[in-house]
């Protein structure tokens, strides 16, 4: 697992760009249902009017005001407020007189100082007023509702009558107002702030200002914020989303490099152990489902948390009490997602193993569909296909229902939270303990934690599924691979170039009981053929992959140059050998490229000579375009003999000193064949060649032969040599050569 985040460490510097930048939108989003509530609350609940301290006041005003404040606010509000003459600029320019119409000569100007201090002071004031009344009232054996009406709101007073009031409130004591204002101070702060906020209202109408003008551009103001909030949000997410997607792209790309780069160095024991559509499977859907849950998790995983903690502050901050409406939504919320997740994780890790069968049978239909047509069971290998399709379109549409089903739950507890809300919001709005746009962002902020609560627990849907696909591609990564190049190549001895040597050399494949080769020794020198044959099964082609160190040896030595193949490079070692397979392999490209694969540097005059000598250069020229003819994927575009003969060429072209033919004239008609060998006997050279070969005619003029029967070397000499003293050779010669050419 920790192989797989180290993937993460060259883009932290990006990774920690996209965290700054979701908690840039976070707070953005999460101040948005802020604003929204300042617009109901104060935009059209109050006329714009947000402070209940007025910017400016008459002198009038302010005496009523002062005569309802404790010492320490008429203190405050003696540093807060400035006598100005009405003909005097203000801040924007305008003279007073023309801000408040009906100003006089003089007014006070609030001068911004300790603005919350100043509003508090005003709303103490203001309930000290209302609760005076309310007792006064109470003393003259006026009605309790218009007392009641009075206390909750003073919408319908008038200012003159209250100054009016002004020289009976000179003469009463100031023990009893401060008495009142005690009261006041342990009041609800809600009826506080409103009733402070309707007195400001009036004291501005009486200085003639435009109330509707102050709330136009009050709703404005904070319109344009919340847009540009908004807008600086959205650029937020597209940047967010930009960088974690070319962080997913980059860490894709690197474990998908990584893992190639794993899969070359496989031995053929460790393809052995991962099948070829497996390792396909890995490579690709795999490594999708990491790039998918990096590209989703930068985002969610941080921004979920945040938003979500964010949420629950601000929405204590609106309305405490109310708050156990969100935890209650969380809990019901979590048990559905922990209910869903426990029903689909077990599918999720089936699925990527139903994903390796499907390509499996895939790939086996289109490789060898010449043979399934050729054989007529088209309807056995669709029924095949069929069966791995529906096993994993089943387990598909199971876990689709069940994440159906997610989205109507989801709805069901978001409209049932906002509900809630509104009918106990409703309550509290009635007995004035709450505002509107309070209820509203409250409401705003419920959804966005249990968002945030259900993006952190799609998550934990979403994660199985990916560290499934890691743990897959961790498997890989993790196979080291069996063959290695030792700590301290040696070098070639070049005195020794070409010499091949094979002493006392054992092998077992994995698991197998019995050894499939058994005491093998022999010696191939440079310009000398070495032919091994045998009947099928008997360890020929085991020869060539220890040669090439495709395995390595359970006992004993194989030499090249001098060297065990173990103590040196594997690059340096197959450069010094021309390999052709049993199966000819051609790659992607024109003809002119797959000769000159093993060497690129290789002239035109050398791939056109290797062709020649391949027997190739005939049926080349005749190709459109010659040796420019593009070679289809699998060389499925050429016959199988052209195929043999192109992977001939290639290894010529190569100039090694080591030639090893695996069975590789086996699709040659006996003219080309005959014609190939004398060709390759005059350009070989000194090279050494090694002919793993089921036809006696391809291998009687070689230097030594070596007959292997179940994995033991029973035969060593020439063709006639042979006849005469090994019966296995004797048997395959009479059994391909006439008489005549036995005697």
């Amino acid at each position: 697992m920790k192989r797989i985040f180290r993937y993460l460490t060259p883009f932290l510097g990006g990774f920690f760009m996209a965290l700054a930048l979701l908690f840039l939108q976070a707070m953005a989003d999460l101040n948005l249902p802020n604003y929204m509530s300042k617009i109901v609350n104060v935009g059209i609940q109050q006329s714009g009017v947000e402070h209940a301290a007025p910017d400016a006041l008459s002198a009038e005003g302010m005496k009523l005001m002062k005569t309802f404040m404790s010492d320490s606010e008429r203190a405050l509000t003696d540093a807060g407020y400035a006598l100005t003459s009405a003909s005097a600029l203000g801040e924007n320019g305008k003279s007073y007189r023309e801000l408040y119409a009906n100003a006089q000569e003089e007014l006070y100007i609030r001068l911004g100082t300790d603005a919350p201090a100043l509003d508090s002071a005003f709303e103490n004031a203001t309930w000290t007023l209302v609760t005076f009344m309310r007792q006064a009232n109470a003393q003259q054996g006026q009605a309790a509702a218009e007392g009641a009406q009075t206390e909750t709101s003073l919408g319908g007073v008038d200012i003159t009558r209250l100054y009016a009031m002004q020289a009976r409130l000179d003469m009463i004591p100031r023990e009893s107002i401060l008495t009142a204002h005690e009261e006041a101070v342990q009041g609800d702060s809600s009826l506080k702030t409103q009733s402070g906020i309707m007195l400001a209202k009036l004291l501005y109408e009486e200085l003639g200002a435009d109330v509707s003008a102050m709330q136009t551009r009050y709703i404005l103001n904070v319109g344009l914020m919340m847009l540009g909030i908004a807008l600086l949000s959205g650029v937020a997410t597209v940047l967010v989303s930009l960088i974690s997607s070319r962080i997913a792209a980059g860490v894709a790309r690197n474990i998908r490099k990584d893992v190639f780069a794993r899969v070359e160095s496989f031995s053929n024991a460790e393809f052995d152990k991962f099948s070829t559509a497996s390792l396909i499977t890995r490579c690709t859907n795999d490594v999708t489902q990491i790039q998918m849950l990096l590209t989703m998790g930068i985002r969610l995983v941080c921004y979920a948390p945040i938003m979500a903690i964010g949420g629950v502050i601000m929405a204590v901050e609106k309305s405490a009490s109310m708050s156990w409406i969100i935890a209650a939504a969380v809990v019901v919320l979590i048990g559905v997602v922990m209910v869903v997740t426990s029903v689909v994780l077990p599918r999720f890790k089936a699925i990527q193993k139903l994903v390796d069968r499907l390509n499996l049978v895939a790939r086996e239909n289109l490789s060898g569909l010449m043979v399934i047509r050729a054989f007529g069971t088209q309807k056995h290998e669709t029924e095949r296909f069929e069966a791995a399709n529906a096993d994993l379109t089943d387990i598909n549409l199971f876990v689709t229902r069940v994440m159906v089903y997610m989205m109507p739950a989801m709805n069901v507890i978001m409209n049932g939270v906002v509900l809630l809300i509104v009918w106990i919001g409703a309550h509290r709005i009635a007995d004035s303990a709450m505002q509107i746009g309070d209820m509203m962002a409250f409401m705003q902020y419920a959804m966005q934690v249990i968002m945030s609560f259900l993006m952190i627990s799609m998550m934990f849907i979403f994660v199985p599924r990916a560290l499934v696909s890691v743990g897959r591609i961790a498997e890989v990564l993790n196979s080291e691979p069996s063959i290695v190049d030792p700590e301290n190549a040696l070098p070639f001895d070049k005195a020794k170039a070409g010499l091949v040597e094979f002493k006392n050399v054992n092998f077992r494949y994995d698991n197998a009981e019995d050894n499939t080769l058994s005491d093998i020794t022999f010696t191939a020198r440079p310009g000398e053929t070495t032919a091994i044959i045998g009947s099928t099964g008997s360890g020929k082609s085991t020869i060539a992959s220890l040669l090439l160190r495709f395995y390595d040896v359970t006992s004993g030595q194989i030499l090249v140059g001098g060297r065990d193949v173990r103590e040196v490079n594997q690059k340096e070692l197959r450069g010094k050998i021309g390999y052709v397979p049993q199966k000819g392999v051609l790659l992607s490209g024109t003809v002119a490229s797959n000769v000159s694969y093993g060497r690129k540097e290789a002239a035109e005059e050398e791939i056109v000579s290797a062709a020649r000598v391949a027997q190739a250069e005939e049926f080349i020229r005749e190709l459109p375009g010659g040796f420019s003819y593009e070679i289809a994927q699998g060389g499925t575009n050429v016959s199988g003999g052209q195929k043999q003969r192109l992977s001939i060429a290639r290894a010529l072209a190569k100039n090694p000193e080591v030639f090893v033919f695996d069975d590789s004239f086996s699709a040659l008609d006996f003219k080309t064949d005959v014609a190939l060998r004398k060709a390759l006997k005059e350009h070989t050279g000194e090279s050494t060649v090694i002919i793993v070969a089921q036809r006696v005619s391809t291998i009687m003029h070689a230097e030594q032969i070596l007959v292997l029967d179940m994995g033991r070397i029973v035969g060593r000499g020439t063709h006639s040599e042979l006849l005469k003293t090994c019966p296995e050779y004797y048997e395959i010669a009479s059994s391909q050569l006439s008489q005549e050419e036995l005697a």
